[in-house]
């Protein structure tokens, strides 16, 4: 049994966050929904989003039940794996969809809500969409951890830590639990690919035939495709997003403890307070950013620095307590280098801060870059996309050097700057991914904020608000906008750090393969002069050829670099076709049934939500089984080498080419809406159109390929992790 009372803080934490995001929703359903029209409206867009989701969600169990039979097989049949394994995927994966379902059903119902509240004042707008966006961040949270605490308090009482065989319980445990972050992983595919094609497709063909061709205002009822356009708000930015940190933040926890029970392997007492800490920071935070959601409100007659100073307040003041508390507790715990270890968690708090706010300079209108994206568009589309390239690439700087100080002060605090100790470096690398994370139930809550801002200001558009209400919902749509970019870049960074600490983890799980099939392995104290009980990190990187010496590793670092692209390729090219689709169906509506552009006749608005659905299915297939099937052939084929390789190569492109597609895309959309305010000739002018083709591009940019590449180099790390125990065995090379 667990006897460290801190360890308890977490799964109260869990619930604490599970209570308040239940409380959080009632009282937004307590809300006025608003005119009868505005009802009618919010329920096509519930409609399409749960339709989407019960489709996807069907293709989900599928390939779910497909693997859960496979890894069955592994831990039955060959004897590879836990037999704890299948039911952890299968669970990290349920709890990934519930926490999808939950902030969806919840963002579809606050859109007209804030309208309705946007009536009355700018504060009560915001207090209502920033909540609902609270309940998806405290239900990934809540539903996060308290998956992860129940996992270890079960595999606790099925290998109990014990003096004798304690410490290497805690190892099998840490890495059996590793296959629930999977099933977030291969859940959190679905969600951002299939969720990604889906709304660039119908955005894409709302802007194009809407906007360009037919000239009517964004957020138009007459668009036969600004329904699916919103529901793709929700099915990206909402189920998307949450899957996606979901599976960072549970990635996170789940690599710190499995590299915490491999730094202190022999001292059980510390290496369980090594394995818990991760958690009890974790819970923390989830505890303060409940704290943190109260102090976001405005006055009467606030502006558009008033609200993000309100966003700012919630989420600074959630991240100053958790610097401090986490210091007391994990002094309290009893840590080794205690001081170390804490400076880690504020490496990770601060490089996110700092790819945030470069982020948000390089992608807000009110900075010089995006500006002059906007000012290229006097000499029309193609200098417009030039700037845009340009300036993405430019941005990747920041981020890069951000990261790269970040890891290096991380594993020197958590080292003691000892470079030789990198067992205890690479648990710090752990714990700033860990600590950049603790706040996510309030960072995760604005950027789902975001698009239910987005949804109400089109709910007032197409209901024929007063223009005081528009006013107040564009407000808070310009916040979301500003609050969604920071959103995709502190995604990035957070998955940069979870992967590497994914990557080091699966060093720990080779090492627990040895420990299984001793026998297998007789060379091993020969090649290393140390047994596989007493053998250092180093010792085992030795026996696998993991150095840049051996073609094998170049081989994978090659491969894992191309993934990153091939996969951008096939993704953008989905949103193409998917978005040719759409285009085809709004013309042939405007073509067939002239009464839609005069007002007198609906457009046939499920129509093009079921193009988007259909097409959104049936193009994420390939991209999803490459993410699974590439790191399972390097391993088979090149064994371990192969495969530290591929996922170094496709952490080094595809952190850097995630960057430089969000950035690019962002930039290119509030250039657009730069233009909208009245710069340079306003809505209508020919620099207006060549920045909505700008944006247009942008569209898979930001919100399809690049976030994607987020889960690809941590699935490709979870697969690997999960697989590693047939890859030590069966290896070709």
């Amino acid at each position: 049994m667990i006897e460290n009372i801190y360890f308890f803080i977490a799964p109260l934490a869990a619930v604490i966050s599970l209570v308040f995001a239940g409380y959080f929703y009632r009282q937004m359903k307590g809300e006025n929904e608003g005119t009868e029209k505005m009802i009618k409206i919010a329920s096509h867009v519930t409609a399409g989003a749960h339709a989407y989701l019960k489709q996807q969600y069907k293709i989900v169990f599928w390939a779910f039940l497909v693997l859960v039979i496979i890894f069955l097989f592994l831990a039955f049949g060959l004897k590879v794996q836990s037999t704890w394994a299948p039911l952890a995927f299968l669970t990290g994966g349920l709890f990934s969809g519930l926490a999808g379902y939950f902030g969806m059903k919840t963002a579809t119902a606050a859109a007209s809500r804030t309208s309705a509240a946007a009536r009355n004042s700018l504060d009560h707008g915001l207090r209502v969409a920033f909540r609902s966006g609270a309940v998806m961040g405290l239900s990934v949270v809540g539903l996060g951890l308290l998956g992860v605490t129940l996992w270890f308090i079960v595999l606790t009482v099925i290998h109990p830590l014990s003096e004798e065989n304690g410490s290497m319980h805690l190892l099998i445990i840490t890495t059996t639990m590793l296959a629930y972050g999977m099933g977030a992983s291969l859940q959190a595919l679905f969600a951002r690919v299939g969720g990604g094609i889906y709304t660039k497709a119908a955005d894409v063909g709302a802007d194009l035939v809407g906007k360009v061709e037919a000239g009517i205002p964004e957020d138009d009822a007459r668009n036969p495709a600004v329904i699916a356009d919103n529901v793709g708000d929700f099915v990206g930015d909402v189920a998307g997003m949450g899957a996606d940190l979901f599976e960072s933040y549970c990635g996170s926890i789940l690599a710190t403890m499995a590299l915490g029970a491999a730094a202190f392997m022999g001292d059980l007492d510390m290496q369980i307070k090594a394995v818990i800490a991760p958690m009890v920071v974790a819970g923390t935070g989830a505890i303060l950013s409940v704290f943190g959601v109260f102090f976001v409100r405005v006055k009467s007659g606030a502006g558009q620095k008033d609200l993000l100073n309100a966003l700012n307040r919630g989420i600074n003041l959630s991240a100053v307590l958790v610097l401090i508390l986490s210091l007391v507790i994990i002094r309290a715990i009893g840590l080794e280098n205690p001081w170390g270890v804490w400076g880690a968690v504020v490496v990770g708090l601060v490089t996110g801060i700092v790819i945030g706010k470069a982020t948000e300079y390089y992608t807000s209108h009110a900075y010089k870059p995006t500006q002059e994206i906007a000012e290229s568009g006097t000499t029309g589309p193609a200098t417009v996309i030039i700037s845009g390239i340009g300036t993405g690439m430019i941005s990747t700087a920041v981020p890069v050097i951000a990261i790269v100080v970040g890891i290096t002060l991380a594993f020197s605090f958590a080292s003691g700057l000892d470079f030789t100790n990198i067992s205890m470096g690479l648990y710090g690398i752990g714990f700033a991914a860990v600590g950049m994370l603790s706040t996510l139930g309030i960072t995760l809550a604005t950027d789902a904020y975001g698009p239910i801002a987005d949804n109400a200001g089109g709910n007032a558009e197409m209901s024929g608000l007063e223009p005081e209400v528009r006013e107040r919902t564009d407000a808070l749509d310009a916040l979301g906008n500003t609050t969604a970019a920071i959103g995709k870049g502190f995604a990035i960074g957070s998955a940069a750090l979870t992967a590497l600490a994914l990557v080091a983890s699966y060093m720990e799980q080779l090492k627990a393969g040895l420990f299984k099939n001793p026998e297998k392995f007789l060379d091993f104290s020969e090649k290393t002069h140390s047994s596989i009980q007493d053998a250092a990190f180093g010792d085992f990187v030795s026996y696998f050829g993991i150095n840049l010496m051996n073609p094998i590793v170049i081989v994978g670092i090659f491969m894992g670099s191309l993934m990153a692209f091939v996969f951008c390729g096939l993704t953008m090219k989905a949103v193409g076709r998917a978005a040719s689709n759409m285009v085809d169906e709004v013309r042939r509506q405007f073509k067939e049934s002239p009464g839609i552009l005069e007002g007198i006749v609906e457009p046939d608005y499920a129509r093009c939500v079921a193009i988007s659905t259909r097409g959104a299915q049936r193009e994420m297939l390939i991209p999803s089984i490459l993410a699974v099937g590439v790191p399972i052939a390097m391993g088979l084929l090149c064994g371990p080498a192969g495969v530290i390789g591929l996922l170094t190569g496709g952490l080094g492109s595809g952190f850097i080419l995630a960057i430089f597609m969000a950035n690019a895309g962002g930039a290119w959309d509030n250039a657009k809406k730069y233009v909208e305010e009245g710069q340079l000739g306003g809505k209508g002018s020919d620099v207006h159109k060549a920045t909505v083709i700008g944006d247009t591009v942008g569209d898979p940019f930001k919100d399809t390929s690049g976030p994607s590449l987020n889960i690809l180099i941590k699935l490709m790390s979870m697969v690997s992790i999960v697989m590693a125990g047939v890859t030590v065995m069966y290896h070709l090379l």
